[in-house]
């Protein structure tokens, strides 16, 4: 088995790189939503990136690229990831992008608790028994201490962005306990796009939002998701999964919900109530204790030392 490294500054500047793109993400899809509905959006950059990604699979590997036993698991993965961006879009459609972008970051709460019942060695310690606690605080903080000040549309939505999260989550324990943990990065993501670029084509047609207002402003946002996000970013991680610490690098990436706000108040102009703000905070603690708490115990053992 190949052992990953720790950060170094080429690690540390391609994750701050990803995470301005992930956190830029929902921003693109707002910015065109009165042209192509959001749901649309993420079908058409799911079906152009899986014909980009099926091709070199299969210049790769051959007739027999899908043969090796990962189809099955390949399906679920497929289908909990068209599960997390079709909760996505309904979500962007009520809420504000900044609000959605923490509660997808949730994720990485439900693949802990799972891999927690799944996993021997992956069961949860004090530490991140209490990152659970209090990011699920923040939650309720969110949602009961805002409920006043916010619309039931608006509540809805961040519930569609908390279950998108949960959809990322299981997607990531189920990659993790079937044979695509072994897979190319490019066939796990292309079994991922492939399933959702077609249930969600297929969900835009049969809800009347498959309508396109072709201009250059949709077509250049349309191409940064399919290319820069769902092509590059998503393989450039996995890449850097097999070649750093994944503790660490998860650390990293919680600073795209961070991105993500800043670029929706800036360039939204969307406001941030403080009961969001403040369960947003405790999310965000809550989830770097879940993820970092094995880089905690190894800091603070050499402190010790």
């Amino acid at each position: 088995m190949t052992s990953r490294k720790p950060l170094d500054l080429f690690a540390f500047a391609t994750m701050l790189v990803l995470c301005i793109c992930w956190g830029s993400q929902q921003i693109s899809v707002k910015l065109i939503a009165a042209d192509v509905a959001p749901v649309m959006q993420m079908g058409l950059r799911s079906a152009i990136a899986a014909l980009v990604l099926g091709a070199l699979t299969l210049g790769r590997e051959g007739r027999r690229a899908f043969c090796d036993g990962s189809l099955p698991a390949g399906l679920l993965v497929g289908a909990l990831f068209a599960a997390e961006f079709l909760f996505i879009a309904l979500g962007l459609v009520l809420t504000t992008a900044s609000h959605l972008v923490v509660f997808l970051y949730s994720a990485p709460i439900f693949s802990a608790l799972a891999l927690h019942m799944r996993v021997a060695e992956e069961r949860l310690s004090r530490l991140q028994w209490a990152g659970v606690a209090i990011a699920f605080g923040g939650i309720a903080v969110s949602f009961l201490a805002g409920g006043g000040g916010m619309s039931r549309d608006m509540l809805l939505g961040d519930a569609f962005g908390l279950l998108a999260g949960l959809a990322w989550g299981l997607t990531t324990v189920a990659i993790r306990g079937s044979k695509l943990s072994e897979a190319p990065a490019v066939k796990t993501l292309f079994y991922q796009v492939a399933f959702a670029g077609t249930a969600l084509l297929a969900y835009a047609i049969l809800t009347g939002q498959a309508g396109v207002n072709l201009t250059p402003k949709v077509a250049l946002h349309i191409g940064y998701q399919t290319v820069v996000i769902t092509l590059v970013s998503y393989v450039v991680w996995f890449w850097l999964l097999r070649q750093y610490l994944a503790s660490r690098l998860s650390i990293l990436s919680f600073l795209t919900p961070l991105f993500g706000v800043v670029f929706g108040v800036v360039i939204l102009h969307e406001p941030l109530e403080p009961p969001f703000v403040m369960g947003a905070i405790l999310v965000l603690a809550g989830i770097s204790l879940v993820s970092g708490a094995n880089f905690l115990r190894e800091k603070f053992s050499r402190l010790a030392a």
